[in-house]
Parts: structure tokens; C-alpha cells; sequence
């Protein structure tokens, strides 16, 4: 490389660069284009590769040169969430649901018959109950399918999704047949070789519609798919960070729902504050063990995908993993809370799954010593414990150096 072309390289901003990299490899279809190749005939998705150098960290700040339609996978709140942050920028966005007079009050009247009834979607949002209308053309699909119905959901669906689409998942949660986390699951229902994502964070739905600041991290090995999906998601009252790493998140979105439930049942035993900071930061403190245990970085955990989305879950009034914990605390019993709501507080299916997953992935003596709220929440759940009960276990453990870690 010459002088002039050194110079030119630390001269110019590296967006530039990028920009010019990118025109010129859509333009010319080269195999060898690190970021796009040419759109194919199925949803002109681009290929994603791992990033190694630092033009390849540099942010999109320009429109992607190739048509971008979006797919949302999952009617519910947070489906409705994520796909009115997309049709917000002005993207095609269809959001696959199961009713057809939902689709239809959607489609007619940018209204939702059920959910967010005072909301008036965006009109670049429309719906179908037909995976052929909106699958096989979408340049990215956004799962948002609840974590234990994902596998049948995705069964159904997978002949409509081209083999090379990105798939962003926002479900959180372990699988209780399989004790597998979304990155698992989509793995095995859609195969190992197309580009996945995942996000999480502090994001209630309702405010997410809203237009409520809201800040989230999206995790992929692959962090070239991460950052477009951020620079495509992200607006004024939307921000995405990017991470590769994926274990950390989906940890910190398993974990934070049971921690809320927990803090749901000191709430409703009307313990006071001191006894929910307790219990939440010492549950933060079990959500690090479990992090460091399967390679995930601490400071995931202490992210936004961690702590941060634990303090929404635990304090914040939308939490139904909190209202869920809430009334385990009053003296209902789960049978009685299940059946009087229809929303899924996904901190009871992942609760008894991840004491299961603890017992199989992790090694070591007296494993309830060490997720001693994990374990409490599970055995309260199955009914060995009232929550009474549970707090004097944990108010009786043995003395321990506060963090796991420190040993003088």
C-alpha cells in the first residue's frame, strides 16, 4: 500500500470508507464483499460474517443498500413492541399472529381489539395469519414468540423461512423440555448455519409504544448483523448496543424473571425496602455465579441485559413476573393465579427449568448453598416451601463472604 493510501485511510472517516466499500460490493455482486453480497430472490437477505478489523467496528449510519422488509413472529406485547419500533422507521413490517380478526382490525384500523387498545399502530405495520404472506420476502425476522411454545411455533413456520434470513429472537427464558435457552432452541429448529441475534434489556412493551426512552443490547456472535440491526431498530426513544456476547444475555433474561418473582413475594409479604435491596442484589449476585459458570462475561451480566432488565422486572409496576410474585406473597396459590390471567409471567415455566439446568450443567457440593433464591423460588413454585418459609431459609444460610468470588 503507498503513502498516498495510508493517508487516505486514517484521513477519512471510516464511515466513509464503509460506505464506499459497501455501494461498490452491491454494485459489483464481488463474493469477497465483507458485509453484503448481491440480494437473492428469497427475502434479499445479506450474509453475515465475523467481524476482524476495525473498519468492520465502524457504525451504520447510512440506509442498507437493498430493500429491508420485516417479519415479527408472536402477537403478543412485546411482538407488538418490537414491531412498532420497526414500522416506526418507515420499514414494511408484518407481524404474523394467530387470529384473523385480529389481523383484520390491525390491517383496517391500525388498532389492536385486545392489547394496547388506546394505541394506534403505525401504518407501515399490517398483520396476516398466513407465514407464506410474510416469511419467505423478509430481510430480517423478529421472533417474539414465548420461550417454552417456540419449538411447536417454529415447526410449523420453518418451510417459509429461507435458510440464509437472520433471525432476531427478544424471547427470554429455558426451554422446560429441553432445559435449552432461545439460542438452542432456534439452532435446532431452523439450523445451525443462518445468522441469529438476540435482544434484551429493560424494555416494557407499553412503554416501548409509547415512545418512552427505552435501551436495550442486542447480542450475536456475528457482531456485523448486531450493529445493523441496531442502526436499523434504533431511533430517538429507542437505543440499541451491540455484544457477541450471547450466553451473557440470555442468562441475565432467564434469570431476572425469577429474581422478580421473588421480589414480587417480598412485596406482597410486605417485608419493606431494606428486604427487597437485599433479595434482589443478592438473586444479581446468584445471576453472576451462574454467568461465570457457562463462560458469560461479567460485565454482560452487570448490562443492561442483567442487572439493568432485573431492576425493571423487580421494581417496575408493568412486571408480571412481579404481580405474579405479588400475590404468591398475599396467600394465593399458583393454581388460583393462573387461572384468573391470561398473560404468561415467564419467570414460573424458567424458574423450576433453571434449577433443573443447574443440577445438569453445573458441578459442585450443595448447589441450593449456592443459588439459595433460585432454589427457594423453585421450591415455593412446587409447593415444599411457603414464601414465609423461603425467606427464613434464606435469612438462615450459613456466613459467607458476601461476594462468591473473594476468598480473604
Amino acid at each position: 500500500m503507498s503513502m498516498r493510501h495510508l493517508l487516505l485511510f486514517w484521513i477519512v472517516p471510516f464511515s466513509v470508507l464503509e460506505l464506499l466499500r459497501d455501494v461498490a460490493c452491491f454494485s459489483t455482486g464481488h463474493a469477497s464483499s465483507p458485509a453484503f453480497i448481491r440480494p437473492t430472490l428469497t427475502g434479499m437477505a445479506p450474509r453475515y460474517r465475523a467481524l476482524n478489523t476495525q473498519l468492520d467496528m465502524a457504525s451504520t449510519t447510512f440506509p442498507p443498500p437493498y430493500p429491508v422488509r420485516i417479519a415479527v413472529m408472536g402477537g403478543g406485547n412485546f411482538g407488538l413492541a418490537l414491531a412498532t419500533v420497526c414500522a416506526r422507521q418507515g420499514i414494511p413490517t408484518t407481524l404474523l399472529i394467530r387470529k384473523q380478526e385480529v389481523a383484520n382490525s390491525i390491517n383496517s384500523n391500525h388498532i389492536h381489539p385486545d392489547k394496547m387498545k388506546d394505541f394506534v399502530f403505525p401504518r407501515t405495520l399490517r398483520a396476516t395469519t398466513n407465514p407464506e404472506e410474510c416469511l419467505p420476502d423478509a430481510t430480517y425476522i423478529i421472533h417474539a414468540v414465548p420461550v417454552q411454545y417456540s419449538r411447536k411455533f417454529l415447526d410449523t413456520v420453518k418451510e417459509h423461512i429461507p435458510p440464509t434470513t437472520p433471525v432476531l429472537s427478544g424471547s427470554k427464558g429455558i426451554e422446560t423440555s429441553s432445559l435449552g435457552f432461545m439460542a438452542d432452541i432456534l439452532k435446532e429448529a431452523l439450523g445451525n448455519d443462518r445468522p441469529y441475534a438476540f435482544l434484551s434489556g429493560p424494555s416494557f412493551a407499553k412503554e416501548i409504544v409509547d415512545g418512552v426512552a427505552t435501551a436495550v443490547v442486542i447480542a450475536s456472535e456475528d457482531l456485523l448483523l448486531a450493529r445493523d440491526l441496531a442502526s436499523l431498530l434504533s431511533d430517538d426513544s429507542f437505543r440499541c448496543f451491540t455484544t457477541k456476547d450471547v450466553m451473557g444475555v440470555e442468562i441475565g433474561g432467564a434469570v431476572k424473571n425469577v429474581i422478580a418473582l421473588a421480589a414480587g413475594i417480598c412485596e406482597g409479604l410486605d417485608l419493606g425496602t431494606n428486604a427487597m435491596s437485599g433479595l434482589v442484589t443478592r438473586g444479581c449476585g446468584e445471576m453472576r455465579r451462574l454467568g461465570l459458570t457457562l463462560g458469560a462475561k461479567p460485565s454482560t451480566i452487570a448490562g443492561l441485559s442483567g442487572v439493568g432488565d432485573t431492576f425493571g422486572t423487580c421494581f417496575g409496576p408493568l412486571s408480571r413476573n412481579r404481580k405474579f410474585g405479588y400475590r404468591l406473597g398475599q396467600g394465593e396459590s399458583m393454581e388460583e393465579i393462573l387461572a384468573s390471567t391470561s398473560e404468561v409471567a415467564e419467570g414460573v415455566d424458567t424458574s423450576i427449568a433453571l434449577v433443573n439446568f443447574i443440577k445438569t450443567k453445573c458441578k459442585g457440593y450443595r448447589l441450593d448453598l449456592k443459588y439459595p433464591i433460585l432454589f427457594g423460588i423453585a421450591d415455593i413454585l412446587e409447593g415444599n416451601l411457603t414464601p414465609e418459609e423461603g425467606l427464613k431459609g434464606i435469612m438462615n444460610l450459613p456466613f459467607v463472604m458476601e461476594n462468591f468470588d473473594e476468598r480473604y
